[in-house]
């Protein structure tokens, strides 16, 4: 009898989801409509006004069109307009609500390479989908999949190549991020990532790209086709782990750019040649050091550390003190920016993400294939990245009358 009453129960709130969905998915279909129709009167209403007669009519509508969202499928008929007069100077209407061959909302191919990333094989999509937006997703099949992808290596391509002409990052970082897929023949081979803040504090993906992290040649190549697409102006400052080729291959292209070791980096780096039984001792000291309000405390605790530790422990001392004024640069930018600028987390976190998507992946498919689903994710992670903390004082870091002590504004001094 529980049971029975449990399915009693359970009936009528599958029913009221049922009805819920259904509800707004008649609600969202009336103002996808009704944003489309205003769309086309303002644009008729637009032309017939600068004109000062009848130019454009209206002509009956296109052929019902299905959208995929993620509370199912939405039915809407585009409005169709003719031009009375066949005059070629009007423009064609084009609605950039409903582009003439959108078929799925952006939520759903964002869901696509996730799925992708997770292991989930083309044929299997449409079962996955099903689970995740209901039965209404359909027509996604591994052929459709596949030339989605296609579509994706075109954006990619577009992207790569899109210009940077009077754009300005201000920061920059960068990383090489592995994933638990084979790219390619050499175990060695990742992502090459790198990451930007424009003087509006605005945080951008600025390259994704496989290649060696070790790897000078690489990531002169990636910072040449910068620049040479129009990223002219040197950062103010560079942000990576120590153990790229990224910092041989920096001043070559970017000579004024100063340098940021990554602590996260640095610190399991030094722990690493420590024993575990000293660990948390040394990383509380090392997490001192950056924490510190002034630098000459940071120097301070720095020293203490290297008192402490180099007797027993050189390898340890060495890996910490060989970096040690790339290690401080941050405190001769604002404080504000100082959780942002000492370590690579805004790379980190996003690719922490992405990573754990691919970890019970079972052969990603090609390097190619792996490239554009970490770029297709990180083009939507990038929708959510939140503005530089202290952004207005980026205005004081690009003009040179200014300069940071301890991450307080000072004038500079006279050349």
């Amino acid at each position: 009898m529980g049971k029975c009453i449990d399915i009693r129960r359970d009936a009528p709130e599958q029913s009221s989801r049922d009805i819920l969905t259904s509800i707004l998915r008649a609600g969202a279909q009336k103002m996808l409509q009704q944003a489309i129709e205003e769309e086309i009167n303002a644009y008729i209403a637009s032309v017939n006004g600068s004109t000062g007669e009848t130019t454009i009519i209206r002509n009956g509508y296109l052929p019902q069109r299905t959208i995929q969202s993620g509370i199912g499928d939405v039915k809407v008929q585009q409005p169709r307009c003719r031009n009375k007069t066949k005059d070629q100077s009007v423009a064609k209407f084009s609605s950039r609500i409903l582009p003439p061959y959108l078929r799925r909302t952006r939520s759903i191919e964002d869901v696509i390479p996730w799925l992708y990333l997770k292991g989930v094989s083309t044929g299997d999509f449409q079962e996955a989908l099903a689970a995740l937006l209901g039965d209404e997703a359909s027509g996604l099949s591994s052929t459709t999949i596949t030339r989605l992808k296609s579509v994706w290596k075109n954006e990619y391509d577009d992207w790569q190549r899109r210009s940077l002409k009077d754009r300005r990052y201000v920061y920059i970082w960068a990383d090489g991020v592995y994933f638990n897929v084979r790219l390619g023949e050499d175990d060695r081979n990742c992502i090459l990532v790198i990451m930007g803040t424009t003087a509006d504090g605005e945080k951008e993906l600025l390259a994704v790209m496989e290649g060696y992290r070790e790897s000078e040649l690489t990531w002169t190549e990636i910072l040449l086709d910068l620049k040479s697409r129009g990223l002219t102006i040197d950062p103010s400052l560079a942000i990576a782990d120590g153990a790229l080729g990224f910092w041989a291959a920096l001043p070559k292209v970017f000579p004024s750019t100063r340098t940021q070791r990554c602590w996260v980096h640095k610190t399991a780096n030094v722990l690493d040649k420590l024993p575990k039984s000293t660990q948390p001792r040394a990383k509380k000291m090392l997490h001192e050091i950056y924490n510190s309000p002034r630098k000459a405390e940071a120097e301070r605790v720095f020293d203490h550390f290297i008192e402490t530790y180099e007797a027993k422990h050189p390898k340890a001392v060495k890996c910490l003190v060989k970096d040690r004024e790339n290690l401080l640069t941050f405190y001769d930018f604002p404080a504000e920016h100082w959780p942002h600028i000492r370590t690579t987390n805004p790379i980190e976190s996003t690719f922490a993400t992405v990573r754990l998507r691919t970890n019970k992946t079972k052969g990603c498919g090609s390097a190619t294939a792996t490239l554009l689903m970490v770029f297709k994710l990180a083009q939507s992670a990038q929708k959510n990245w939140r503005r530089l903390r202290g952004y207005e004082r980026l205005a004081d870091v690009i003009d040179i009358k200014w300069k940071f002590v301890d991450g307080e504004r000072t004038k500079a001094e006279a050349a």
